[in-house]
């Protein structure tokens, strides 16, 4: 029997929609949280899709103060054009993310290169959907942004003073009807999501991933305390980036982002960054044998992937994969344990269920 049921996009859609309004998200913003968790499960992404989002909201968002239904973004005086500083006043972070790169694709046709520094944020979860948006329009996207906790140690040390801190860049497709490179990742081995979901299936987590609440190693996710950064002592270099950008965007003590202030003055905020680059403001101009510059990007994958590299694979590839997968089903793939849960906010909304039995399996 398949793993995945299918849940068609539109009820999926819906009952995310009305979980979001049901905390006193507007009707706009409930819509780019329904979309971005939607994105996320078509694309495989099963650590950032509804129910992390929603958890994390009902934890950390409109339940604890840490997110403003409704808020608006205040966009502060700059004196260099191509660069926007944002006060995002606490609002949902995926609606807050989708507007910038929409207007660092506006200041990068003008201007070449744009930038968006974003203060006061609340969490905007996959950093992968933007970036591959921005992609799949033609222009070379990167963000990264500071995590909800710190729940990362650093490297040689025993207590969590880190976010898992994501990267993400997207890259797009050398020739028409081709996928865009797209490298996401957080900087822990693993997100704190995978260790939700690997609860929620009964399963282990990889060796050297996570610690427990006495700084020892585990593989059950029910005993997780802290996460460990990817890779040692590099992985800590690119987690410990996103804090030096937090804290010169306006960023406060990371130990503090997401929990309740007792420390007067303080912030608790995490911190957004995004960078859009127009293609055309990179070109050399001169490429070899008259390729343009989108052959030329083609000529270097080739040539990667050539001399018996047939088992290498793209950044970005699986999930591009999954959303075909997703696409050919019809509808969004997800677990049944992940459905039952879908179901308990469908009880508490006052929606029917999905009734499993007669839903499809792909």
């Amino acid at each position: 029997m398949s793993e995945f049921l299918v849940i068609p996009r539109q009820d999926h859609d819906s009952l995310v929609s009305k979980a979001y309004q049901s905390h006193g998200y507007t009707a706009d913003e409930s819509a780019e949280g329904a979309k971005l968790a939607a994105e996320a499960a078509r694309h495989g992404i099963r650590t950032h899709h509804a129910l992390k989002a929603l958890h994390l909201d009902h934890l950390f968002g409109s339940k604890a103060g840490g997110c403003v239904p409704g808020a608006e973004i205040e966009v502060l005086p700059s004196r260099f054009p191509a660069s926007e500083r944002w006060n995002a006043n606490k609002k949902l972070g995926q609606s807050v993310a989708y507007r910038a790169i929409d207007r660092a694709i506006e200041l990068a046709d003008q201007y070449g290169i744009a930038q968006i520094a974003v203060d006061n944020c609340f969490h905007y979860l996959w950093g992968g959907g933007y970036v591959m948006e921005a992609a799949e329009r033609g222009y070379y996207a990167y963000t990264n942004c500071t995590s909800t906790l710190a729940e990362v140690v650093p490297f040689g040390g025993k207590f969590p003073t880190l976010g898992t801190n994501p990267h993400s860049w997207g890259i797009p497709a050398w020739e028409d009807g081709g996928s865009p490179i797209v490298m996401d990742w957080a900087t822990a081995t693993v997100a704190m999501g995978r260790v939700q979901a690997l609860k929620r299936e009964g399963k282990s987590l990889p060796p050297g991933a996570a610690v427990d609440k006495d700084g020892k190693p585990t593989i059950d996710p029910n005993e997780v305390s802290a996460l460990l950064p990817f890779g040692g002592h590099k992985g800590y270099g690119m987690c410990l980036l996103n804090e030096i950008f937090g804290g010169l965007i306006g960023g406060s003590i990371p130990t503090l982002r997401g929990r309740k202030l007792e420390t007067p003055g303080e912030k608790n905020t995490a911190v957004f960054y995004f960078q859009i680059v127009h293609p055309d403001a990179i070109s050399g101009g001169n490429f070899v044998n008259g390729r343009s510059q989108k052959e030329n990007l083609k000529a270097v994958i080739d040539d990667v992937l050539g001399h018996g590299n047939d088992g290498a694979m793209l950044p970005g590839q699986l999930e591009i994969t999954a959303r075909k997968r997703s696409d050919a089903a019809g509808g969004l793939l997800f677990t049944e344990a992940e459905v039952a849960e879908f179901n308990e906010i469908a009880a508490e909304l006052g929606e029917p269920d999905w009734d499993i039995a007669k839903l499809a399996r792909a």
